[in-house]
């Protein structure tokens, strides 16, 4: 569009005429071709989404034909998710089907590394670095839980993290050690679990080095998990900048995920806590949310904002509320940030579990003093999440920003959720194993883990959850899958702890 011609002079009997009216005239011809600009930018990122979600839907339906030919209605076994945009489940598609999408090879040289970023304020966000590794950044992979959410399929001394969900030879932190090693390397990737899972995180992550491996005596929640590997990561790299990214979520579309990552990273250098918004598909009740504030107008990091505020899980009506306002994006629970600017907030705030901390940070690489320390020290710590120590608080203060991502997200927070990510046919149940070992007649939604070997029959009943392993049979319903950790709690209650 061209810029707007000047205004002509005035004539000679308006000489007199107030200034004031003629740069008015001209402030208001300014931000009218501001707006032709801004509209014209909004139309080409709509024209380049319709056709990306176009081919997006293209390769799914051939996929689902594929996979319809080759299975009834299961999938092959316990698999590490390849799925499309979080748009697609509008349609009810799943954003994480298991099955192969066809490349769509294209000749030439190969394409810079600028990746779409459709929900940011421009349509691409160039990746600043020539290969994936983001030089100075740590990941750290938080692997904790008590298996409640997914009981009886997960148990405390196996939780979900462990576990192939989608039965393709990969559990979810392996899933999430592939998906972050290209930005960080085995040398700068870390994970903080407890003692009870220390064997099975070794077995499944053989090039996890040893020195990375931080093992909390017992839960004390995400602050003081992070917290650790911050304050060791700062006394061997007072650099260091974090990425905190949890060992049992299920994340599509690489690129977009990188691009949100490169970008953290960036602002993260300017000393804020940085998270990551997910676009939210449906007005969710279980998650939290983010409020976005202002711009920050980072040229490195052009769709980073302030984060206004923190919510806690909403009920539906609010929920539906925020989604309408455009201006939320679901709590992905993704921080990044540099290890000393997260331990002077910690010191802020929880001047106590700093203290602490770093008493046990001094002595880490010590292994016979370390734990003196640790039985010492680690039972006195508060146990509270990252989100109300810190980045609550330091919002509150305009020093936690967040980056807008696209790319597809989920906790596995409960059944429900779980049987979103699987494939089915149409009025069928989602089976999680041998499709052989389900029959059903007249049944429509729900899902079913055969995981006994048992033949599970079922007639005229729609949208239930069916668990049955071999020592313990779960049946409840879609809609009150999120309750099951309180049936756990009634069960250890009743005298069957060894069954958790």
């Amino acid at each position: 569009m061209a810029p707007p011609e000047p205004l002509p002079s005035l004539p000679a009997g308006q000489a007199n005429l107030p200034v004031g009216v003629e740069g008015m005239f001209q402030q208001i011809l300014q931000a009218v071709h501001k707006s032709h600009l801004e509209i014209a930018d909004l139309r080409q990122e709509c024209t380049e989404l319709r056709l990306a979600n176009a081919s997006l839907e293209r390769q799914i339906r051939e996929g689902l034909q594929y996979n319809f030919h080759v299975s009834r209605n299961a999938t092959p076994g316990f698999m590490t998710p390849a799925p499309p945009s979080p748009q697609l489940r509008a349609a009810k598609l799943s954003p994480f089907l298991s099955h192969s999408l066809p490349t769509l090879a294209t000749a030439g040289p190969p394409e810079p590394f600028h990746r779409p970023s459709p929900l940011g304020d421009n349509a691409t966000t160039a990746f600043p670095f020539g290969t994936r590794d983001i030089p100075g950044f740590y990941v750290v992979i938080p692997a904790g839980g008590a298996g409640t959410r997914l009981w009886p399929l997960s148990r405390e001394g196996h939780p979900k993290f462990l576990l192939d969900l989608t039965l393709k030879g990969r559990s979810l932190i392996q899933a999430t050690w592939d998906r972050l090693l290209p930005l960080s390397t085995a040398a700068r990737t870390t994970v903080v679990a407890g003692p009870g899972h220390v064997k099975a995180i070794n077995e499944q992550l053989p090039d996890l080095l040893p020195d990375n491996l931080f093992c909390e005596p017992g839960p004390k929640d995400s602050m003081a998990a992070i917290g650790l590997a911050a304050a060791v990561l700062a006394k061997r790299d007072p650099e260091a900048i974090i990425g905190s990214f949890a060992a049992d979520h299920m994340i599509s579309g690489d690129d977009a995920f990188l691009s949100a990552i490169a970008e953290a990273v960036e602002v993260a250098k300017k000393d804020y806590l940085v998270t990551i918004g997910i676009a939210p598909s449906h007005p969710s009740t279980g998650f939290g949310y983010i409020r976005l504030g202002e711009k920050l107008g980072m040229k490195e990091a052009p769709n980073a904002r302030l984060v206004s505020s923190f919510k806690e899980k909403p009920d539906a009506r609010t929920a539906a509320s925020y989604i309408a306002t455009g201006i939320y994006r679901w709590n992905a629970g993704m921080f990044v940030t540099k290890a000393t600017f997260l331990l002077g907030l910690l010191k802020e705030y929880k001047p106590e579990l700093h203290h602490g901390l770093l008493r046990i940070a001094d002595v880490w690489d010590n292994e016979l003093a370390r734990q003196g320390v640790l039985a010492e020290v680690w039972p006195s710590l508060e146990k509270i999440p990252i989100d109300n120590a810190v980045a609550e608080p330091a919002a509150a203060d305009h020093r936690v920003a967040v980056v807008p991502a696209t790319f597809g997200w989920d906790d596995v927070g409960d059944f429900s959720s779980l049987a979103d990510l699987l494939p089915a046919e149409a009025n069928q149940p989602r089976i999680l194993g041998d499709g052989n070992l389900v029959v059903t007649e007249q049944v429509a939604g729900g899902i079913v883990v055969p995981g006994s070997g048992r033949l599970i029959t079922c007639l005229g009943v729609d949208d239930l959850v069916i668990v049955d392993m071999p020592d313990t049979l779960l049946v409840t319903t879609r809609a009150r899958s999120q309750e099951v950790k309180r049936l756990v709690k009634k069960t250890g209650d009743a005298g069957w702890k060894h069954l958790l």
